[in-house]
């Protein structure tokens, strides 16, 4: 079976328990999955279920953007955690919804790239409406492909200019939406050697799943997407997003004995 790796998953919030949903996910071709945090309570769920779990998943420590008021309460515990965690984040900005002000959002995320450099760990990147200060912000810190572009919707233009940053892009269900051209023309823009594919479970189910729970297992709908888009067989993506993810998030991959 060809094994796949969902880069970003958040088996904390699924309506089912976790060890379902990975079992369901290892049996359709998914070797390993990254959970990442959205704030400390998150974060130790995390942590918890790829303790249990720990063939088959990583997980990050992080403060999303839409929680980034929190950023001076809960910093100190969120940077101890990352200390053993695979990666930091999920953080970033978030001009669509602005959840908590731009000025925090901005604090909370400069701390966190800072973070990731400190402790030589990939950094989990949300960018929605803020590409411009995101770009500013990981320019200066220099992480290369251990910037991971967490569910990336950027078009030609901005996958270019990422692009030459060294970034990772990671692609999630809006490549196979119909209202999803700009996110392939910008896709056809990406170095598939530094591509991944997530589901950002549960949320953002790719066709013909909209509307439903999304699960690990469909981020292999997203990797045939990309397939069509570069116009290369499944196969290839399979292997090089998978091998990518061992890159990115360091060491061999989980799951790469039984998978």
């Amino acid at each position: 079976m060809t094994s796949w790796v969902d880069s970003h998953s958040h088996l904390f919030l699924m309506a089912e328990d976790p060890a379902t949903v990975i079992e369901r996910a290892v049996a359709a071709g998914i070797s390993w999955m990254m959970c990442p945090g959205t704030d400390l309570e998150t974060s130790v769920q995390a942590r918890a279920i790829a303790g249990r779990h720990p063939d088959r998943v990583r997980w990050s420590a992080g403060l999303h953007p839409h929680e980034a008021s929190k950023w001076e309460a809960e910093r100190g515990r969120i940077a101890a955690l990352a200390v053993d965690a695979d990666a930091v984040g999920e953080c970033g900005l978030d001009y669509y919804r602005d959840l908590s002000p731009r000025d925090q959002q901005r604090s909370a995320f400069e701390a966190q790239v800072a973070l990731g450099v400190q402790l030589d760990k990939p950094v989990i990147v949300h960018v929605r409406d803020a590409f411009a200060d995101v770009h500013d912000i990981l320019e200066p810190a220099a992480l290369g492909e251990r910037a991971v572009m967490h569910c990336w919707t950027g078009g030609p233009r901005w996958t270019k200019r990422f692009r030459d940053l060294g970034v990772t892009f990671s692609y999630a269900g809006p490549i196979t939406f119909a209202t999803g051209d700009t996110v392939r023309r910008g896709a056809a823009e990406a170095p598939p050697e530094r591509t991944l594919v997530e589901t950002d479970s549960p949320y953002l189910a790719p066709h013909p799943h909209r509307g439903e729970d999304n699960r690990p297992e469909w981020a292999i709908l997203n990797g045939h997407a990309l397939a069509g888009v570069w116009g290369v067989d499944v196969e290839t993506v399979a292997e090089l997003s998978t091998v990518h993810a061992a890159r990115v998030f360091g060491g061999a991959p989980p799951g790469a004995a039984g998978a």
